[in-house]
């Protein structure tokens, strides 16, 4: 049976990323990193932020070549594929608008990277599965959302892989693939009652809040079911309000996800669910999740830059 380090969002910070593998007993193999018994699973959201994209490209890659890891795709992989996928048949138009707040997203990848490493990198992004399933673990970005993972794969097989017929569904509002896009690669959310509003970490004024999906949120406010570090109101939720999104089942195989900026000391979130983002792009931890085939998640099982076991 083949254990995994699942090591979450690193955003650019390749020094981090270093110090962690060496630390979890991987040793340099070309590009990449090698254990004899072990393999990685990066949850995704390798670029923009940090101070070295491309070396953070290269040594995942590598290593997901090399078959000593495994990775899905992140909401910024996603984005850069949209960002730099022209619309067909119009001048100057992308599948992810260009207004000043998604180039400021970007910016670090655009400045670090050179045109024909942005290209390579845009390909190697396309070949990246939206979620993993396998040796009894579940990995996916943000979410597992089983019917949304599977209109995605679908798709992905009906029209190409994140082609501009793929974009063209998935960046319509509203459509069921745009939908299960935002679900997996980026989270479920509600949307506040009106007057409410949060300022969430990257300075942005956001109408709808992410959730804990893996729990059921009947009777709670917004504030209890909110998944993240921002303040959120402590408003009741509307009845029906959380039609859509199917709690992660207790009994399911463990989950591993990233996204969420958490801060702190990491811990797991339910007892087969964890989440691997630290905020390692905010000044917090680039964290690791060692799982040796158990079914009840331990916060004795994190790791994070320096090495040290919690």
């Amino acid at each position: 049976m083949v254990f995994y380090d699942i090591i979450g969002d690193i955003h650019g910070h390749a020094d981090e990323l270093k110090n962690l593998l060496k630390s979890l007993g991987y040793q340099r193999h070309g590009d990449g990193f090698r254990c004899f018994d072990r393999k990685v699973v990066f949850v995704g959201d390798f670029v923009d932020r940090g101070p070295a994209i491309g070396e953070v490209v290269e040594i995942a890659r590598a290593m997901v070549d090399a078959g000593d890891a495994l990775a899905v795709m992140g909401n910024h992989e996603y984005n850069a594929i949209a960002f730099h996928t022209a619309v067909p048949g119009t001048h100057n138009q992308w599948f992810r608008p260009r207004p000043d707040k998604n180039i400021r997203q970007h910016v670090e990848t655009l400045s670090q990277l050179s045109d024909l490493e942005l290209s390579d990198a845009i390909e190697w992004f396309k070949t990246l599965p939206v979620a993993i399933e396998i040796g009894g673990i579940r990995v996916a970005h943000a979410s597992w959302q089983t019917r949304d993972i599977d209109c995605i794969n679908d798709a992905l097989a009906e029209v190409g892989r994140f082609t501009p017929d793929f974009l063209a569904i998935s960046e319509e509002s509203g459509s069921d693939l745009n939908n299960a896009i935002e679900n997996v690669l980026k989270g479920p959310e509600l949307r506040l009652p009106a007057g409410h509003s949060i300022v969430d970490k990257a300075g942005h004024r956001r109408g709808s809040v992410r959730i804990k999906w893996y729990e059921d949120g009947t009777g709670r406010t917004y504030r209890q079911h909110h998944l993240g570090s921002d303040d959120v109101p402590d408003v009741a939720i509307a009845d029906g309000d959380l039609a859509g999104v199917d709690a992660y089942p207790r009994d399911a195989v463990p989950v591993f996800v990233g996204h969420y900026w958490l801060m702190g000391t990491p811990t797991p979130l339910a007892a087969n669910v964890a989440c691997t983002d630290y905020s390692v792009a905010k000044g917090g931890k680039l964290v690791a999740y060692r799982w040796d085939g158990e079914s009840v998640l331990s916060p004795e099982k994190f790791y994070w830059a320096d090495g040290s076991l919690k």
